[in-house]
This record gives C-alpha cells, structure tokens and sequence, in this order.
C-alpha cells in the first residue's frame, strides 16, 4: 500500500467533511449533531456487517468507506466543539492497541488465542479502574 496515497486520501476526506460543515457547504451536514449522527453511525455498522456476512468484499469495502465516514464526521464535530480532534482519536486508539498487546510490544509471552483474550479482558478492566 501506498503510504503517501493512504495519508493523502485520509486527509482529503477529513477536508471534504471540513467543507460540508463550512460556510458554503450542506447546509443539512451542517446542521447535523453527535446526537443526530448517532443513527447513521449505527445503520453504517449493521451495513458493514451485512456485507461481512454476505461474504461480499467489494460490498464490505463500501460500507467500511461509509462508516470512515460517519467515523471522520463525528471527530470533525468533537474539533468544532473543542473536545478533541481527529489527531488525538488517532493517536489514542493506537496507544490502546499497543497496551493491549503486550505479546506483541512488549515482553509478554502467550501461547494461545484463548491467553491473549484473557489478557486483553484484564488489561481493559485495569483500565477501567485507572479512570
């Protein structure tokens, strides 16, 4: 895969949201909201699956593009509000994944699916208590 392409198609998304909620773009985007979005976001996870199921992989394709979507507009309206940002989403689900995967970067040893899950299970419940 091309990195330069993916990290230019990433950005060029998140811009085309940028101008759908800007002066000048949709006026329904822009009046859109986490709580109205919410719907959206839901019915684009049932259609990934769907396509999942189907076993149809240009269909899954798609779907994932919608649901990226839906996924870059709702961190596009935590910037607006000041929350948090498309950076820090990125940056954090990366942070997860490498504290959930001490077999892989770290020193952790497993042998079997069944340790990492169980791993994973007490690693999120130590998280849960660090909050």
């Amino acid at each position: 895969m091309d990195r330069t392409r993916l990290s230019g198609a990433l950005i060029a998304l998140y811009e085309l949201v940028a101008r759908l909620r800007g002066p000048g773009g949709c006026p329904l985007d822009a009046r859109q909201t986490a709580d109205t979005v919410k719907m959206y976001l839901l019915e684009e996870c049932y259609e990934v699956l769907d396509a999942v199921e189907q076993g149809r992989p240009q269909q899954v394709c798609q779907e994932l593009g919608d649901l990226l979507f839906q996924v870059l507009f709702l961190a596009y309206m935590g910037e607006e509000k000041g929350e948090f940002d498309l950076l820090k989403t990125l940056e954090g689900i990366h942070e997860k994944m490498v504290r959930r995967h001490p077999h892989v970067f770290g020193r952790e040893k497993v042998d079997t699916p069944e340790e990492v899950a169980r791993n994973w299970a007490r690693i999120k419940e130590n998280e849960r208590g660090a909050v």
